[in-house]
């Protein structure tokens, strides 16, 4: 009796192949060839479920995209249970969002390799354009979020600017360390990256905030 497949995780199953590719040898050496083999298929396998190598990568960079999203909003689900807002030490609960959108241990890191080798050959590629720039627009919107979120509750610093350009300063911090620590594995530090993020999130909360903290024991780190 032939072995049923199911189409959904066999294409799942070979954007994993494409991502361990692409993470190692970049976005130029995933064929469908090279990919199959890493999959442990044959290229006609491959090529029963992606009809072009062009879908193949549009779909493996829109699962990327997809897989980074539903965990965020995961985790944005366990921080603010039932839409209950977490205000006693916003520096925390903001760098516990934000440090999901960096490199901080393998899965992350391969998501942050495999995402700058889609964008630069988007570059080439313009079918891929509109997929490569979509992690972009999500870091900012999670990061407008974050901020707006501290701003209604009072503990941002009463120096702090225009949110749009405090988002766009954050975002870029964040881009700034992922593209660092795929580029540079000395600089691949997950607890250099956090303090970082730590640093900068505290220069935004008020002077208020941190006392407030400290007398409960904790602080906005």
């Amino acid at each position: 009796m032939p072995k049923i497949v199911d189409p959904v995780e066999r294409r799942k199953a070979v954007a994993d192949a494409v991502f361990r590719v692409v993470a190692r040898e970049g976005v130029e050496h995933a064929s469908l060839r090279r990919v199959a083999e890493e999959a442990g298929l044959v290229v006609g396998s491959v090529r029963h479920y992606f009809d072009s190598h062009t879908e193949l990568l549009s779909f493996t960079l829109a699962e990327l995209n997809r897989r980074v999203t539903e965990r965020v909003l995961r985790d944005l689900a366990e921080i603010f249970p039932e839409g209950v807002v977490v205000q006693q030490v916003p520096g925390s609960v903001a760098e516990r969002i934000l440090a999901e959108l960096l490199p901080v241990d393998e899965q992350r890191f391969e998501e942050s390799a495999v995402w700058l080798a889609f964008t630069t050959a988007a570059r080439a590629r313009p079918e891929l354009a509109d997929l490569a720039v979509q992690p972009l627009a999500g870091v900012r919107s999670l990061v407008r979020r974050v901020l707006c979120t501290m701003s209604d509750a009072g503990v941002l610093r009463g120096t702090v600017g225009d949110l749009e350009q405090e988002t766009d300063r954050l975002a870029a911090l964040l881009d700034g360390l992922a593209l660092a620590a795929v580029v540079d594995p000395a600089r691949r530090d997950p607890d250099r990256m956090r303090a970082t993020l730590r640093l900068h999130l505290a220069s935004l909360v008020g002077s208020d905030v941190t006392e407030r903290a400290a007398r409960v024991g904790t602080s906005p780190r």
